[in-house]
């Protein structure tokens, strides 16, 4: 019996036990601070399937965001998750957010993902309350998911497998034992704090991963963890409602992707906007900031300039895992990929680190991907 502990219950962390628990000849636990599943950044995100338009030729998140995107329609189509192909615009107001526009439009021909520009007349006529004074460009694959429907699922599937969860469980140290296999240590809030042993360790701790990560390697192959915290924005107003979601051209060098409209599975679906980008130092800064109303404001009137300021409110918060103050798409410097690995040294210890957006969407894929890892 190969003996396989996964740390941290979000949507990635649930689709590699799932696969792992597939196995014969396994035995999967999974490892949940939290009480139940995707309490963090899982749950408080846009719940977008992205099409893979940002991330650049060779990069981890382009692999998984294009598998992981068809992979997602399809287990949600087959077993009636949640989820909806709402096609998305990327708008440009000016010359410079045009020539943005066309970069994203010539790699994703590159990489066979559907994009079109819209005559203006008809992206009016379609939107008449949407701005895009210098052009639209539509990604066809774009759409949204139950991200809690999506978890739920693997989580039923994981435990079906014969797979265990120890939930309000915290990782408070691990050891790499010198036979082989590692022993972690925990707290949990039922006082048991019983260290475990495992041969297999994969590390999908999200916001924690880092300082997981710090707890088995080299002082000299640590990182340090930084965190985007993104707020999140409603909107009670009927109108302007567009049917589609929006985004405003990509910023080389920005932390994510602009302050977008986003839409829900209800019916009528309904509006929110962001997450902006704030860097702070606490993981568990979930405080909404109010502070940050105001900028967002006047980012969403670039695009929807009939917006109801008053109607606007300040929502949740989100927080990304990151490696850096670096940039969320390819087209700028400093563009950080994911890290999935297996660590020198550690032939049994899968390490990933800096799994935000498209993380989600990416999920199944680097399920998939983690399995072949260890079990080529």
């Amino acid at each position: 019996m190969d003996y396989c502990q996964v740390i941290g219950a979000g949507a990635v962390g649930l689709a590699i036990a799932r696969k792992l628990a597939e196995r014969d000849g396994t035995s999967t636990l999974l490892i949940e601070k939290h009480g139940s599943v995707g309490m963090e950044t899982s749950s408080r995100n846009s719940e977008v399937i992205h099409a893979g338009l940002y991330y650049g030729h060779d990069s981890l998140k382009t692999k998984f965001c294009l598998q992981g995107k068809h992979m997602m329609y399809d287990l949600c189509r087959r077993e009636n998750i949640g989820h909806r192909n709402t096609n998305k615009w990327i708008v440009a107001q000016d010359d410079q957010q045009w020539e943005e526009l066309v970069k994203v439009h010539k790699f994703a021909r590159s990489i066979d993902v559907p994009t079109r520009f819209l005559p203006l007349q008809e992206a009016h006529d379609k939107e008449p309350d949407v701005r895009a004074q210098a052009g639209v460009l539509e990604s066809e694959s774009t759409g949204i998911v139950d991200s809690h429907g999506l978890m739920s699922w693997l989580e039923g599937k994981f435990q079906s497998l014969g797979g265990e969860t120890a939930f309000n469980t915290a990782v408070t140290g691990i050891e790499a034992l010198s036979s082989g296999g590692f022993k972690i240590h925990t707290a949990s809030d039922d006082g048991n704090s019983e260290p475990v042993t495992t041969e297999t360790l994969i590390n999908s701790g999200g916001l924690f991963a880092i300082p997981i990560s710090n707890m088995i390697l080299p002082e000299s192959r640590q990182l340090k963890p930084f965190y985007a915290k993104g707020t999140y924005f409603s909107y009670s107003a009927s109108h302007p409602r567009p049917n589609t979601l929006v985004y405003p051209a990509p910023r080389p060098g920005h932390g994510g992707l602009g302050t977008h409209l986003t839409l829900d599975l209800a019916n009528p679906p309904r509006v929110r906007f962001g997450p902006d980008v704030e860097w702070v130092d606490d993981p568990n800064d979930y405080k909404p900031n109010h502070s940050r109303l105001a900028a967002a404001l006047d980012e969403i009137e670039t695009y929807l300039p009939s917006l109801q300021r008053d109607a606007v409110e300040v929502d949740y918060c989100g927080i990304r895992p990151k490696l850096g103050k670096l940039g969320a798409v390819a087209s700028g410097k400093g563009f950080q990929d994911f890290i999935i690995r297996k660590e020198d040294g550690f032939d049994t210890f899968v390490n990933l680190l800096g799994i935000e957006s498209p993380g989600l969407t990416s999920s199944l894929a680097i399920g998939e991907y983690v399995n072949g890892l260890l079990y080529r």
